[in-house]
């Protein structure tokens, strides 16, 4: 599938040309041919760059531990009920694509077929969702405990692991697939300049209802928002989000 085209004003046009600052090239791995963009993002100052990103850290360790641990009786719930549906793994592991680039072993409840990536080229034609992402209301290869896990979100629970690695952070833009990344342009890598999470602006205000464009836009309003107390707001929100199950499927 093909990038939409950008419809939106420039990110050049709403941030502070004061916060502009320079890209290292050699941050960036081949789906970062320009950095352009990234000069366009807001910058923290050096020091509170440190501090803001030492306490993310920090508060993503401890909430991220004890949620592991508290996530494993839902685990063996989960594993028992994907055994019993088709026998096949409880867990799935998926490489996607984190900061500047570099990918990283995602992981999930598995909610899906065994076969789904094989069977996803048939079901292209019928995606429901614009951009390089692939969306179905009812997608024919959920399983039954899938679409329980999906609308409920257990399913990115596993990601807590993520989380406490490194890899991921609670609050960041959702990890895109490589090939989803390929078919990104210039403006849509932008979301690609701080670590991913597990929740975000476009996942407490509509989540799959909302466009691609919609989901950038999102996502670099947070780069160019996040604090502490953004952080602290986005995950507050989640909650209620999370039951409201709004455009989860």
């Amino acid at each position: 599938m093909t990038s939409p085209q950008q419809t939106e004003e420039p990110l050049a046009t709403v941030v502070d040309s004061r916060n502009l600052t320079q890209c290292r090239a050699d941050q960036y791995n081949r789906s970062f041919s320009s950095c352009s963009v990234q000069k366009s993002l807001r910058k923290l100052s050096g020091n509170r760059e440190m501090v803001y990103l030492g306490m993310k850290r920090f508060f993503s360790i401890i909430l991220s531990l004890p949620g592991l641990i508290l996530s494993l009786p839902i685990f063996l719930i989960v594993a028992i009920f994907i055994k019993i549906e088709d026998g096949g793994p409880v867990f799935y592991a998926q490489t996607r694509v984190g900061q500047d680039g570099v990918p990283f072993t995602m992981y999930k409840l598995r909610s899906m077929v065994t076969d789904a990536e094989l069977r996803k080229a048939e079901l292209l034609q019928h995606n429901e969702h614009d951009g390089p992402a692939f969306k179905m209301t009812h997608d024919p290869r959920v399983t039954r405990v899938g679409r329980f896990i999906r609308k409920t979100s257990i399913d990115e629970l596993p990601q807590l692991w993520n989380i406490l690695k490194g890899d991921m952070s609670l609050v960041g833009p959702r990890p895109p697939l490589q090939r989803e990344v390929d078919a990104y342009n210039e403006y849509q890598r932008g979301r690609l300049a701080v670590k991913p999470g597990l929740t975000c602006y476009w996942q407490i205000s509509g989540r799959s209802e909302l466009s691609f464009d919609d989901w950038v836009k999102l996502d670099l309003r947070y780069i160019n928002e996040r604090s502490l107390v953004t952080d602290l707001k986005i995950i507050l929100k989640t909650v209620p989000a999370v039951l409201s199950r709004k455009g989860a499927y």
